[in-house]
């Protein structure tokens, strides 16, 4: 394993993840390979590279669930690179996991209520009446289980979960992955209206043009590695490039 690492940028107020020098191991299998990231207050960041090249393993990575890794990572200021997942979560991190994690033995008013807690700085913006609102859909539900709704609601849910308590960034891997149409165009609404709050996001997600329109700045991946970052509108300029990196 490599044991050189660049040092931490200055602990500025608005970044909420810093991470420097980041490596990542599944067993024998060296997947992330000094990787530089960073999130700040306020803005969308949406992480692109075809598949197999490192992406979730970055976001688990950040949040402490890989075991394996070497490197910063630092969250609000503190220092997580030995961190677990249940830090990241209490300096406000929101997480909604490819999969979705739903509790399938819980009803839809269940899975919501249990996540319910005041932010980081004691905000409440995001209560339950404001969740039945943004997603009318789990309305018609509450008292459907998790295991009885479709791949788009669950999504649904898994996001609303994460809204519940009340975060100041969110990071959905794989955010529209196997839904229909339609449901992504919802998924997709809530979205924007995250951003429209100040929420900070992470997005993950196939459709690369969709991410760059709902995004500020791209991060893309190859092999483990960073290999290009810049405003969504200036990347969005460059097809030859998002084509090298991207394109099937």
């Amino acid at each position: 394993m490599p044991t050189s690492a660049k040092p931490m940028k200055p602990n500025l107020p608005d970044l909420l993840i810093d991470a420097g020098d980041v490596h990542a191991w599944y067993g024998s299998s060296h997947v992330l390979r000094g990787v530089d990231f960073s999130l700040r207050t306020g803005e969308t960041v949406g992480l692109l590279g075809r598949n197999g090249m490192g992406k979730s393993t970055l976001i688990r990575t950040l949040l402490g669930h890989v075991r394996e890794r070497q490197g910063q990572i630092a969250i609000k200021g503190r220092d997580l690179s030995k961190g677990r997942p249940y830090q990241a979560a209490k300096l406000g991190i929101a997480y909604v996991p490819e999969g979705r994690g739903i509790f399938p033995n819980l009803s839809v008013r269940e899975n919501l209520i249990m996540a319910a807690r005041p932010g980081s700085q004691g905000q409440q913006d995001w209560t339950f009446d404001r969740i039945m609102a943004t997603f009318p859909r789990l309305s018609e539900r509450l008292d459907n289980m998790g295991n009885q709704l479709s791949g788009g609601e669950q999504q649904m849910l898994s996001i609303g979960r994460a809204l519940m308590t009340n975060p100041d960034a969110i990071i959905l891997d794989e955010a529209t992955e196997g839904l229909a149409p339609l449901i992504v165009a919802e998924i997709w609404r809530v979205i924007t209206e995250i951003r429209k709050t100040g929420l900070a996001a992470l997005v993950v997600d196939r459709n690369y043009r969709t991410v760059i329109a709902n995004s500020d700045r791209l991060v893309v991946m190859e092999k483990g590695k960073v290999v290009l970052t810049g405003q969504s509108a200036d990347i969005a300029g460059q097809p030859e490039v998002l084509g090298r990196y991207l394109g099937v």
